[in-house]
């Protein structure tokens, strides 16, 4: 069967990661640019003030997405660039910067997904008490409607939220990310709440001004791997997938609410009187229908059936595969993860992020040589047309990153991007993997099987 005609062949970057012009034409800040002025916080003390500077080259951008064939593009708004100070009055300026980046994009032949959030909440609001504050989900709603009412006409596909995993643990109870909180378990679940609500909220300003809209989320995708084929380690898989431990890190916690309109009750057992149970009327708006399910899949754990078929987890080998970052490469994280998303909520997968960081340089001859991205991407993709062959609709990949990026708390040390970025000089290269990518898109996949073999082979 393949990819179905109309798969999505992408690329993605945040704004906060690419845009630079960290005070132009009346931005506002971020928590990010407040966390950045920590010392100690992001590596060699990097900032995301200037990144790739696609704020003023996005038209170069643009054009290099379009010579690799790119049909979709992931792009986030910075909510601080619109609205300075999170609320109040727009900025002119700011707004007609997408109004521009957008119509560069379709004129291109390529259709803009914008995501709302990518973790870069105004300073201001944060000030306010941020996601602790229950406005928070009015303040949301309504720059989302500032949003769907300006470029509405132009902007079909929206994604509210990504990863509330990442920018609630890491950023409220970690401390590892923007703002650096440190934050109790019941305050950081009255933000979780907080959030899904935003969400909520959120999809129902999109379609009360712009209807046609297709909306969605982009939700960690945390896959669970049966060890072995056996139905008792599939079941396993399954069961550990949607489980909810006393942690934040977890899916159903996340995704119940959203589609189902209530909270798991493992998690609830787990969190117990930490999160006082929300009225339902906050149930019902936090469960709007939705078009699609958006997941972020790195890579997986594996497990297998324990005594009386409960999940434990089974350790990778010694020396297994990783990434620059020290993530095990699990290609059939995407297989599994994309099955048991769609089996419990019944929505078209969209891979809204999956991609590695390398140790990528400009090599002698002026180019930029990465096989292990090459064939990263391709075990990944056979992956994802084993769901598809299974029945699972899966309707596209955004690969993470269009080009090398402010990769937050690290810094520009990690390059996840089909395009080196030279950050003194903002020179583009486009690394082998785009070149690659882009032959993969002519062919619609085929050459993905360059000599005919096993459909779905990712051997180790």
């Amino acid at each position: 069967m393949g990819f179905p005609p109309n798969f999505l062949w992408g690329a993605a970057t945040a704004a906060y990661q690419v845009e630079g012009g960290a005070q132009a034409h009346g931005r506002g800040p971020s928590v990010w640019d407040m966390f950045c002025r920590k010392p100690g916080a992001v590596f060699d003390g990097h900032t995301g003030d200037v990144a790739c500077d696609h704020y003023h080259r996005y038209l170069d951008d643009v054009a290099i997405m379009r010579s690799m064939g790119l049909n979709a593009y992931r792009l986030s708004i910075s909510w601080s660039r619109v609205l300075p100070e999170g609320v109040g009055a727009p900025n002119s300026e700011g707004l007609s910067f997408y109004d521009r980046l957008i119509d560069a994009l379709l004129a291109a032949g390529i259709e803009p997904y914008v995501t709302l959030f990518h973790w870069d909440m105004p300073l201001q609001l944060y000030h306010r008490g941020g996601w602790l504050n229950r406005d928070s989900a009015d303040w949301f709603a309504d720059y989302a409607m500032v949003l769907a009412e300006r470029l509405g006409d132009r902007v079909r596909n929206w994604i509210t939220l990504n990863e509330p995993q990442v920018f609630i643990e890491s950023g409220l109870q970690q401390g590892r990310h923007a703002p650096g909180d440190k934050l109790r378990l019941d305050e950081v679940l009255r933000a979780s709440h907080h959030t899904l609500l935003a969400h909520g909220q959120a999809v129902c300003a999109i379609r009360a001004a712009a209807p046609r809209s297709r909306v969605g989320a982009a939700l960690v995708g945390i896959a669970k791997m049966p060890a072995t084929s056996s139905p008792a380690d599939l079941e396993a898989a399954r069961l550990a997938t949607f489980a909810v431990p006393p942690t934040l890190w977890n899916n159903a916690w996340w995704m119940d609410p959203i589609f189902f309109g209530e909270y798991p009750e493992d998690g609830l057992r787990a969190f117990g009187a930490s999160f006082p149970a929300p009225n339902g009327r906050d149930l019902d708006i936090i469960r709007q229908p939705l078009d699609f399910f958006g997941a972020n899949i790195y890579h997986g754990e594996y497990v297998r059936a324990g005594e009386g078929g409960r999940p434990e987890r089974v350790p990778l080998p010694a020396g297994y595969d990783i990434t620059a970052t020290n993530w095990p490469v699990t290609p059939e994280a995407m297989y599994f993860g994309s099955r048991f998303f769609y089996e419990r909520y019944g929505k078209p997968i969209l891979i809204t992020e999956n991609g590695l960081s390398c140790r990528d340089w400009v090599s002698l001859d002026g180019k930029v040589h990465d096989p292990q991205r090459i064939d990263f991407i391709r075990r990944y993709l056979l992956q994802i047309e084993r769901a598809i062959d299974d029945g699972v609709p899966v309707s596209g990949y955004f690969h993470w990153s269009f080009i090398d990026n402010f990769e937050w708390s690290e810094g520009y040390k990690e390059r996840f991007g089909l395009v080196y970025c030279d950050y003194r000089t903002q020179k583009r290269i486009m690394k082998d993997s785009a070149s690659w990518y882009a032959d993969v898109i002519r062919s619609h996949g085929a050459s993905l099987h360059p000599n005919g073999g096993e459909p779905h082979s990712s051997p180790r």
